[in-house]
């Protein structure tokens, strides 16, 4: 089998890091199509140390690709932040010990003996859902997942954004309101500290989200009233978005996510109240449709184009070195060529 473009299908390995279970999806590649061909996951040991947690993702990947050999690149989704060149953890979510500077990619990338990106996991979640789920078609999309933080993506031309250290789309920590209570991640007034899960079920009287969720569909006033309030806190941040990107679709994923038919009459209704400059005619929101797998799904997809990406500037340089085979062969390669022309390869 072959991709369109003449180069063979290509399979591609996404780690999912999470705080109860490692997910993993194989995903095989056809031109411009992905499509998940195996998937399962195993718990993460969450409670020990970094190295036992480095050495279980190295082991998952081995024994993926033990079933599926011609895997030929990786990416791990984290529940944090990262150093997208030095392939190193800043911090992590709900993981104890030593993770500032502790290396992933690197000792990942030698233990399978392949190419190894890492990718927050709100930004493969939206790099998932642009590819293949509701974001699909946009040109500009806006991603957040809602749950026990609130992350998000940007995606830009159909290109996702990133910036110099991966932190571009943390849309969960713009100031909502200035003076507001305290967010975990030192600021205040993020969006994060009115619409994680434990604030959604502190505005409705529940002891969790999901119950708020549920009592908000059987009619409970208190449980829409708060899933209102979060709502209006939701429109503004989608607001201010919508002003900076125009976004062709908003898309709203994470534990929350299925309650985006309750929340999005008090969205709509604050963007109508304070967006004035573009036409919301043009702005859908609309929920999440891969579910739990969406961040494994991403982070096969950025390995494979981070690996493109650092393969296409060696392209480059080969055929300026060879000019006679590159001139024999017709072109430079397909990689090379969608860099050169602004798209993704």
């Amino acid at each position: 089998m072959t991709q369109g473009d003449d180069r063979p299908a290509s399979r591609h390995l996404g780690l999912d890091l999470g705080g109860t279970n490692i997910k993993w999806v194989v995903v095989e590649r056809a031109g411009e199509t992905w499509r998940p061909i195996d998937q399962d996951q195993v718990p993460t040991p969450t409670r020990s140390e970094p190295d036992a947690v480095v050495a279980r993702l190295a082991s998952v990947g081995a024994e993926v690709i033990e079933r599926h050999p011609d895997i030929v690149t990786v990416g791990i989704g984290i529940p944090g932040l990262y150093d997208p060149v030095a392939g190193t953890v800043r911090f992590l979510v709900n993981f104890p010990g030593a993770w500032a500077g502790r290396p992933v990619a690197g000792e990942v990338a030698s233990a399978l003996g392949l190419p190894v990106a890492l990718l927050n996991d709100a930004r493969a979640f939206g790099l998932a859902e642009h590819r293949l789920g509701a974001g699909r078609g946009a040109s500009t999309m806006v991603g957040l997942t809602l749950g026990t933080g609130v992350g998000g993506c940007v995606v830009v031309d159909g290109r996702l954004l990133l910036g110099h250290d991966g932190t571009v789309g943390e849309i969960g920590h713009q100031t909502i309101e200035p003076d507001g209570p305290w967010c975990n991640c030192g600021n205040r007034g993020c969006l994060e500290a009115f619409a994680r899960a434990d604030q959604i079920a502190a505005a409705c009287g529940t002891a969790t989200a999901e119950e708020a969720v549920d009592r908000a569909r059987a009619g409970n006033a208190r449980a829409v009233d708060g899933l209102a309030q979060v709502g209006r806190y939701l429109g503004i941040a989608i607001g201010n978005t919508v002003a900076i990107l125009a976004p062709d679709r908003v898309v709203i994923g994470g534990g929350i996510g299925a309650a985006t038919d309750l929340l999005r009459g008090p969205i709509e209704a604050e963007l109508r109240r304070r967006v004035t400059i573009t036409s919301l005619d043009l702005v859908e929101i609309v929920p999440a449709e891969l579910g739990t797998w969406g961040g494994a799904i991403g982070a096969a997809i950025h390995g494979a184009e981070a690996a493109a990406d650092a393969a296409a500037p060696l392209a480059v340089a080969d055929a300026a070195a060879h000019p006679a085979a590159g001139a024999a062969s017709g072109a430079m390669p397909q990689a090379a060529a969608a860099r050169t022309a602004g798209e993704r390869p």
